[in-house]
């Protein structure tokens, strides 16, 4: 396929770039029924928008058989995810599949937070290479592509609603609503920052009260996006969060538990795989811009390091990416290197903030002076 996207006989084909986004850990994550009553392993993610993965794939049809490459060259599942969207694209078009091409990954999502980093990659892998054969895969195909090259994926194929989903088997369980109710978050990290290696993770073990509970938490979740109710959807994070103290337990959840207490959160989230921590606030609230300097002050007093802070559940901030910014080239983000000792090395979110130290919201393009090149 030459640059104009027929075939050709040599040299470099169509450049393909994709987009994806990350999130800030989960709402909900648990064991749940799917519509045959079947115990399934599902979660609910907390949109955000910013940071992201862009994919450029470049095809050298007409060359020696070699191999497919990326750079970084520790990104082994967007490989796989690559070469599995090459056999798909190439069926679809049917073309023989290219066997040379190069994939380069750049971004500004912090490894191993529990923030999607991977399914990020994978997925803006796999747009890269449909564009690249002229094409845009349905969300469905890019689910299944995205389990089959990491094992679980994320639901970032799907945009920004609130969507119960069956990580391990790329489907969807429910639509909760068109968006989240609406929500001010306070985002930190937990356990210094440090990346989490969430294939060492042990795996979670269910029973029927376990279904139970998780289920009356899907129930009251399906209702707090119906009422919009933000006090709903704190309890259901901060209980779904109290659950997974059990397989993993995190130091500090008691001390963020009492924070978002003391400073009026209406509950808190943590990232089930990761160390990225939250602290939910009611947007109407009257007294909000005092309530999230007490909520930092307490965080950094305690050792807490405090990163950004977004809003969801509103128009426009839903996290729904556009085809544009999925597909297009405007995406440009700054480069993660490649380097050997990533899995080691602390990962952070710049601290968005304005002259005075107050908070921006997530999304936003911080004063140059106060613009951080983020740690992979």
């Amino acid at each position: 396929m030459t640059a104009d996207g027929g075939t050709g006989g040599g040299g470099v084909g169509r450049i393909g770039v994709g987009f994806a986004a990350c999130h800030h850990g989960e709402i909900l994550q648990g064991v749940f029924l799917d519509e045959n009553d079947r115990p399934c392993a599902g979660l609910v993610t907390l949109p955000m928008q910013g940071p992201g993965t862009r994919a450029e794939f470049t095809p050298r049809p007409g060359t020696s058989p070699g191999q497919l490459t990326v750079f970084p060259a520790d990104r082994t599942k967007a490989l796989r995810a690559a070469a599995l969207a090459i056999e798909e694209c190439a069926a679809l078009r049917g073309q023989a599949p290219y066997r040379d091409g190069e994939l380069t990954l750049s971004g500004d999502v912090p490894l191993g937070l529990g923030m999607g980093s991977s399914s990020s990659d994978v997925i803006a892998a796999i747009r890269a290479v449909a564009d690249a054969y002229g094409l845009r895969l349905p969300p469905a195909t890019i689910a299944r592509l995205a389990v089959r090259a990491e094992r679980a994926s994320d639901p970032l194929m799907l945009g920004g609603r609130p969507l119960l989903f069956a990580q391990r088997e790329g489907r969807v369980l429910e639509v909760l609503g068109d968006a989240l109710p609406p929500a001010v978050v306070v985002g930190c990290t937990l356990g210094g920052g440090s990346p989490v290696d969430t294939l060492s993770l042990p795996a979670p073990r269910h029973d029927h009260e376990d279904v139970r509970a998780y289920e009356r938490l899907r129930s009251l979740l399906r209702r707090a996006v119906a009422d919009a109710d933000t006090a709903l959807l704190g309890h259901v994070s901060t209980e779904s969060a109290r659950r997974a103290q059990r397989v993993r337990e995190q130091r500090e959840f008691g001390l963020l538990d009492r924070i978002a207490g003391r400073v009026g959160a209406v509950g808190l989230q943590i990232a089930h795989s990761g160390n990225v921590a939250g602290l939910l606030f009611d947007p109407t609230a009257p007294d909000l811009g005092h309530r999230l300097r007490r909520c930092v002050r307490a965080l950094r007093t305690c050792g807490i390091p405090v990163t950004l802070t977004f809003a969801t559940g509103t128009t426009g901030n839903t996290g729904t990416t556009s085809e544009e910014q999925l597909h297009g080239r405007a995406h440009v983000r700054r480069d993660r290197p490649a380097r050997s000792d990533t899995s080691r090395r602390r990962a952070h979110l710049p601290a968005l903030r304005d002259d005075e130290g107050r908070l921006g919201h997530g999304g936003g393009t911080p004063p140059a002076r106060h613009r951080h090149r983020t740690t992979r």
